[in-house]
This record gives C-alpha cells, sequence and structure tokens, in this order.
C-alpha cells in the first residue's frame, strides 16, 4: 500500500480508520494535537516514533495501523494515551489457512521508471550489472583469509575498467550436512553468477566438505569463461598460483566498459534493518515506489526477510500473479513459522529492543511497514534460499530477517543493488551496493557516512518528490557513484545456518 499520510505539525497518521497516529517529535502530556481536523489531548508524553490513540479503545480490541490490525489492546485505551508494549499486544500464533482468490492488479502511481536508463555492464548472457568487480569466494572459512589477502594484491592490479577485486570470507564449508551444507555451496554459487561479479575466482582448501567440483557443477559452463579455480593444499605457493589467476581475469575484464540500458536491466533487492515507527511511514514506502517503477520498466525487485511478514503475508498473496504462485508463497511462510515452532520459539518473536525503542510494538506492526518495500507490483514468483531470480516483476525470496544473511541471499538471487531502509542506522553493506535509506531526518543528519539518501523528505516534499529524488539516486549509483558501504569498504557476507555442526 502506497501512503497518503494525514500529518501535522508534529504527528501523522496513515489513514482515517488507523486507531493510533505517530508522533513526529517529542510531545508533553497535556498538549492538543490536530490529527485529521480534530484536537486531542495527550494524557501522556509521546517520544518521536511513538504512537497515541485517536480514539477510545476497549480491552481485547484490535488496534489499527496502516488500514489493519497490529494487535489486541490488553486493557482500556484512552484517546491521547501512549500506546506500547505495556497495553499493546501481538494477536500472531502459529501455521494459518489461507484462501486464494485472483485480483486484478492494483493501479500504481509513483516515479516514473519508463524511460530511465543508468550506465550498467551488459554481461555475455544478457545480464547487466552495476559493479564490474571481481569476486574471491572461498568454498570454506579455512582459506577466507588467504582470499582477503589475494583481494588485496588484486585491487594493487587493477586497472581501467575494474571496479574493485573483493574477497567474501565465511566461517562454513566444512563440519555440516545435509541440508545445512546444501544451502552454503547454493548460495556460494549463486553470488559466482551475479551480475556484478565480471570475474570470479573460487578459492578451495581441497578437503572441505563443499568441494569445488561439486560447487563448479553448479555453475554453467557459458558461465565459466570469467571463472577460475584455485585448490590451495595441492599448490606449492597458493598466493602465487592466485595472484596468477587474478592477473588473467583482470585482462578479460578491463576490457568491460559501462553502457546505456534501460531501468529494465535492473535488479533490485530491497531490505530493512534497525527499523522505527517512521520507516513504515516513509523509507519503506518510498523503496515500494522505486520497486514499482522498475518492475513497471519491465525489470525485476526482490523481497525477503520471510519472518518479517508475519502479520501482512496476505497483502502480498493478493497479488500472486497465479495459483501455483499462491500456493508456494503460503507454503514458504508457513513453513518458516514451523521452523520457530519446531526450535520452541513464538512466531512473535520480533521486534528487536531497536525497534520497539523506536516506537515499534508488536510483530503485526513492524510487518505492516515492512512489506511497503515489495510495493503494489504482482508478486510473480517465489524461490528458495540460495535460488537465482527467472523472472521480471516481484520475486519473494526465502531467507530470514537477519541483515547479513538476507542481504547476502539478495545478491545470491542477482540483486545487483540492493536499498536497504532504517531508522536507527547500521554501516553494514553486501556484495552489490547497499543503499541505504534514513527513516528520518536525525539519522540522516547524525550518520552522513552511513546514509545515502533522507527519506524524511516524504514528509517535507511529499511523496511524489521524495520518490524522484530517490530514483535519481539509484540511477546515479547503478551508474558508478560509489554507495556509502562501498567508500566505507563495508562488504561482507553471511550464510544462513541450519544444521548442526560437526
Amino acid at each position: 500500500m502506497v501512503q497518503t499520510l494525514a500529518a501535522t505539525r508534529n504527528a501523522v497518521r496513515v489513514a482515517p480508520e488507523d486507531d493510533v497516529a505517530v508522533a513526529l517529535a517529542p510531545l508533553e502530556a497535556g498538549e492538543d494535537v490536530r490529527v485529521d481536523g480534530a484536537t486531542i489531548r495527550l494524557r501522556d508524553s509521546i517520544a518521536a516514533g511513538h504512537k497515541f490513540a485517536v480514539r477510545a479503545l476497549a480491552a481485547g480490541e484490535p488496534v489499527r495501523r496502516y488500514r489493519a490490525p497490529i494487535g489486541l489492546a490488553t486493557r482500556d485505551i484512552a484517546v491521547g494515551e501512549h500506546v506500547h508494549t505495556h497495553n499493546l499486544r501481538t494477536a500472531l500464533s502459529g501455521e494459518r489457512a489461507y484462501s486464494f482468490a485472483a485480483r486484478a492488479p492494483a493501479a500504481v502511481a509513483g516515479a516514473e521508471g519508463p524511460g530511465r536508463t543508468f550506465r550498467g555492464y551488459v554481461r555475455a548472457d544478457g545480464s547487466v550489472g552495476t559493479r564490474n568487480e571481481l569476486w574471491i569466494l572461498p568454498t570454506v572459512g579455512c582459506v577466507g583469509r588467504l582470499g582477503e589477502r589475494l583481494a588485496q594484491r588484486g585491487n594493487a592490479m587493477t586497472g581501467p575498467g575494474v571496479d574493485g577485486v573483493h574477497a567474501f570470507n565465511h566461517p562454513f564449508g566444512c563440519s555440516q550436512l545435509g541440508a545445512d551444507l546444501e544451502g552454503t555451496a547454493a548460495v556460494l554459487a549463486s553470488l559466482a553468477l551475479n551480475p556484478n561479479a565480471g570475474g570470479v575466482l573460487l578459492l578451495g582448501l581441497g578437503c572441505e566438505s563443499n568441494q569445488l567440483d561439486a560447487l563448479l557443477e553448479r555453475i554453467p559452463p557459458e558461465r565459466r569463461e570469467r571463472l577460475r579455480v584455485l585448490r590451495a593444499q595441492s599448490e606449492s605457493d597458493e598466493f602465487a598460483a592466485g595472484e596468477a589467476l587474478i592477473a588473467q581475469l583482470l585482462e578479460a575484464m578491463g576490457a568491460d566498459r559501462r553502457e546505456e540500458v534501460p531501468l529494465s536491466a535492473l535488479r533490485l533487492g530491497v531490505k530493512c534493518g534497525g527499523s522505527d515507527a517512521m520507516s513504515g511511514l516513509t523509507a519503506n514506502p518510498l523503496i515500494g515506489l522505486m520497486a514499482d517503477a522498475v518492475t513497471q520498466a519491465g525489470g525485476a525487485a526482490i523481497l525477503t526477510e520471510i519472518p518479517e511478514i508475519f502479520g501482512a503475508e496476505t497483502l502480498l498473496m493478493e497479488r500472486a500473479t497465479s495459483r501455483e504462485v499462491f500456493d508456494r508463497l503460503t507454503a514458504l511462510v508457513n513453513a518458516f513459522k514451523r521452523y520457530f515452532l519446531d526450535h520452541g520459539e513464538p512466531v512473535s518473536e520480533n521486534p528487536s529492543p531497536g525497534n520497539i525503542a523506536g516506537g515499534i510494538t508488536t510483530l503485526e506492526e513492524k510487518s505492516l511497514g515492512a512489506v511497503q518495500k515489495g510495493g503494489l507490483a504482482p508478486v510473480s514468483d517465489v524461490i528458495g534460499y540460495g535460488e537465482r531470480l527467472s523472472r521480471s516483476g516481484l520475486t519473494v525470496l526465502e531467507a530470514p530477517g537477519n541483515d547479513a544473511v538476507s542481504t547476502t541471499a539478495l545478491a545470491a538471487a542477482g540483486a545487483t543493488i540492493t536499498l536497504f531502509s532504517t531508522g536507527r542506522g547500521t554501516p553494514l553493506g553486501s556484495p552489490v551496493p547497499t543503499v541505504k535509506i534514513a527513516s528520518n531526518h536525525a539519522l540522516a543528519e547524525k550518520k552522513p557516512g552511513w546514509i545515502d539518501f533522507d527519506a524524511g523528505l516524504a514528509l517535507d516534499a511529499g511523496m511524489e518528490a521524495a520518490a524522484a529524488a530517490l530514483l535519481d539516486r539509484i540511477v546515479a549509483i547503478a551508474s558508478g557513484e560509489p554507495a556509502r558501504n562501498e567508500s566505507n569498504d563495508e562488504r561482507a557476507i553471511g550464510i544462513w545456518k541450519r544444521g548442526v555442526t560437526l
């Protein structure tokens, strides 16, 4: 849902159906606040980003924000009273049944995507990268530091046409079994196929469970021209051997040049982390408009963090393009809930302490804000962890909410740039440009070294103006301007560990 905000100088609510409004700045008890033409006298002091009731609520009654329930009142709540963990609880439980009903696609209005272009690297298979980098991918943690040393040497060897050499260390690839090992192998192989990797060095030890030959079988033969393999145990001087392979790749990559391509060539990952109550009002709706712009142009967007759609999943299910896609999405959501329950954890064990401090009370509230990153685009596909994007439109990807794991899964799925909203800030970066979008002015002003775009502009100038400015910023970064994570050399991967360790 795209936000149409009913804002005053100091408070905002999304829609007249909502039972709460959100303070834009600290408010004092006894202060009069105007909301939708009505004056509300506050019974409590309200911190910025926190909610207060705009109508009386009875104990047990659903409390609405974003036009949907965010939980149940645990006691009577008076008009003007602070609404948070002391008087609101989640209504989520476990798995549930869902009903499919084909719906017409919603009308989408937002940033103009069709007709826009960026300057990217066109690959032999027709995919387009926003970077031309050499990626060193260790099969196992034992050679992770070797990869980092090789990357340092590689960066001293780069010339025109190459955007950098980066190694992605991780602690896995051995002492894993079954589906756990399969997930590690799948993610690494899919990362090797990301269009931002103009060259790839697969770096193995030799005796690990995640064997190089098996990993190579996951790489299509036509994609191996820009791929080299190093088996450290087989070389007397593994560093010299790796250096020689890097030199080969850099020579081939040196001829690559950016060229003008349509916005439809963009593969957009969408993510949130360190969210606050403003994330669902500013940054996430803006990201949703970017997803709509890219998908309307014929491109692809990828939404993940499955535990952070619990309570809002039906908004995505209603947009499934087929019964098959709907069934895969419902199975994914219920399987993720079962994953929590099988480990003895409630499905609602979220938000984080930082989310709560920022004004988010329940998982439903967090999810209703988070799913807005997917805009209004039809859900065209659902893919598993480590699988790759294959359709235009909005794809839902299996991965947890953990920032490092989910941003890595997005890159493995094929995202060439990821939009990352945050209300509290984080320096974290993934293998692809990770564009940090602050939900509020205070964060953008406090952490300019982390933040690429201030979504607080949406409250000042309106969503349309903010969306146009953000699309310009995305085009510039996709065309080569460094994102903050790149300027800070914040690039890392996280692999989803799900099994026993031997």
